[in-house]
């Protein structure tokens, strides 16, 4: 079953850099290419998260370190942010056009990873229990990643996703703000919970 696990795991993390890189070269070539814009977004800076958590886990389990604090605390971060980038791409996001997306890579990066991290967090039990008090570790990220977005949005008019644009006011983009910090710490609570169960014993 470790044996299973850590292919899956492994197979997860080259599907991120794949798609983040078929993505990339796509968008590179584009007049408008900016790295920072790039890499700027949430979705692919929380894939990039989580693929170091799956390959952190990894190396834990190859140095018989399993169930870690720390490598649990990063991976249980990293289910987080990627729900997060799930749940809002298919519920605010799918009817944006972007002309230079990779369809199976945009797939890979909203869809599957999201999906595939919460059931690798849900079932195998290669993790440390969680408390309530590491949901804060867990709005760190997410925080700072929004105040930078919204003086970009405010002094060079950059902002990766519509529902950000201050040019809808900023009571608006402060009302979608609450309702993803929100539903981020929801998530975070969630986690912490399902880090008690052991579903699948690794």
């Amino acid at each position: 079953m470790r044996t299973l696990v850590n292919s899956l795991r492994l197979i997860a993390v080259i599907a991120v850099v794949v798609a983040i890189v078929a993505q990339w070269l796509v968008s590179s070539k584009t007049d408008a290419y900016n790295p920072w814009n790039f890499f700027g977004y949430f979705t692919i800076q929380s894939n990039v998260i989580i693929a170091v958590a799956l390959a952190v886990t990894l190396v834990a389990s190859a140095r018989r370190k399993r169930g870690d604090l720390r490598v649990s605390l990063l991976r249980g971060a990293g289910t987080v942010y990627i729900a997060t980038t799930g749940i809002v791409y298919n519920t605010l996001l799918t009817n944006v056009d972007v002309s230079t997306n990779v369809q199976w890579s945009n797939d890979v990066l909203h869809k599957v990873i999201p999906v595939y991290a919460v059931l690798d967090w849900l079932l195998f039990s290669d993790r440390s229990k969680l408390l309530l008090r590491h949901v804060w570790w867990f709005l760190i990220y997410p925080a700072v990643w929004t105040i930078v977005i919204l003086i970009r949005g405010a002094t060079d008019g950059w902002v990766p996703y519509p529902f950000l644009d201050p040019a809808q006011g900023y009571g608006v983009v402060a009302i979608y703000c609450v309702g993803v910090g929100v539903s981020i710490g929801l998530l975070g609570v969630l986690v912490v919970g399902m880090s008690r169960l052991r579903l699948v014993k690794v």
